[in-house]
């Protein structure tokens, strides 16, 4: 089973289509932290969606934590220039709903 972590609120409930998917979904707490990550299993998880691009500190954690990890921010706002250089999928919200994105993240 794949294991997924969301990070950020998810009020497209993209959690729970990635869940419908055969994923293992678990939330990272608060402000996507380090510590937070680690306690939502970043480091076996197979996914992290970012929804919140203020959250985008995560990225960069959980590549560090977990290498083969694939990242998608599933918000319509732009992530910051720092975590340019990170494999990001983007999508948004508005385009794309959380059952196609699940169905393609699986």
């Amino acid at each position: 089973m794949s294991e997924a972590v969301i990070a950020g609120a998810d009020p497209e409930g993209l959690g729970e289509a990635l869940a419908a998917e055969g994923f293992a979904v678990t939330r990272a707490a608060g402000t996507a932290t380090r510590d937070d990550l680690v306690e939502a299993d970043i480091e076996t998880a197979d996914l992290l969606v970012l929804t919140d691009a203020g959250l985008a500190t995560a990225i960069p954690l959980a590549r560090e934590l977990n290498a083969d990890i694939r990242i998608v921010a599933y918000t319509a706002d732009s992530l910051p220039e720092f975590v340019g250089g990170q494999e990001v999928v983007a999508m948004d919200p508005a385009l794309l709903g959380p059952e196609a994105v699940a169905e393609e993240l699986a």
